[in-house]
């Protein structure tokens, strides 16, 4: 049943998530997938309780980063029952990495298959209590974002994390991303710039390997949160400050 407009649906498999965050960029290969990870990891050293909702259909990278690879994912009464990364079973995962006979092979689906399988991955998995369920979302604004908002906008997303890189092209693609954000109605929780400095480890000096400061000036311009381009700084904002619930 569909919910009317400003009313929640029936939450399902998602009644017991508080939370819910995307993790978005314009561009691959900047970071976003090793954001997703890094942020469940932080919140998970907090006490709470995370889930990992890996819709990059494309580019499923979760597995591999959490060495969930070759886990099995089993059918329960609600649904799928995501497959636990860790003994206290506090941060769990569900990728499409997960249904694939072989981790190399390309999901070459066209649009309609990828929509029913994020709609799918958002009403059928048994996720029981979560504090935050992150979402790792492919790069860009394709259809798959358009189906990953509609499936999840009756559940009312706390926002969007942007990330991006100092680089002009990467800079010119979050600008994109952060209008997609304006309207699809989805709140900006912070831009982050990644890959701005390589921190030496003998010596600790760091160097500006591409340039910094392009994030900061963007985020200025489109009014809203700059959480830093180091892992600590985001880190320390985000579990302390914007999360705090």
């Amino acid at each position: 049943m569909e919910a009317a407009a400003g009313e929640r649906a029936e939450p399902g498999n998602l009644a017991g998530v508080r939370h819910i965050i995307l993790v978005l960029s314009g561009k691959g290969g900047v970071g976003k997938s090793t954001i997703s990870t890094e942020l469940a990891l932080a919140l998970r050293h907090q006490g709470k309780k995370v889930g990992i909702l890996d819709v990059d259909l494309c580019g499923p990278s979760i597995p591999h980063m959490l060495r969930a690879q070759g886990k099995a994912v089993h059918q329960c009464d609600n649904g799928w029952v995501p497959v636990f990364v860790d003994q206290e079973q506090s941060i769990s995962l569900m990728s499409v990495g997960f249904l694939l006979e072989n981790p190399d092979e390309a999901v070459v689906w066209r649009g309609p298959k990828k929509h029913a399988l994020i709609k799918q991955f958002v009403s059928d998995v048994a996720w029981g209590q979560l504090d935050y369920l992150v979402v790792d979302t492919p790069p860009g604004t394709s259809d798959e974002h358009m189906a990953t908002m509609e499936a999840l906008r009756p559940y009312r997303p706390l926002g969007a994390l942007v990330v991006t890189t100092p680089q002009a092209v990467s800079i010119g693609d979050v600008r994109r991303e952060l209008t997609f954000c304006k309207k699809t109605g989805l709140q900006v929780i912070g831009v982050i710039e990644n890959m701005s400095g390589f921190t030496c480890p003998h010596c600790a000096e760091c160097t500006n390997v591409f340039s910094s400061g392009s994030g900061e000036e963007l985020a200025r311009l489109a009014g809203v949160p700059f959480l830093g381009p180091g892992y600590e700084t985001w880190l320390i904002t985000l579990g302390r400050s914007t999360f705090t619930q």
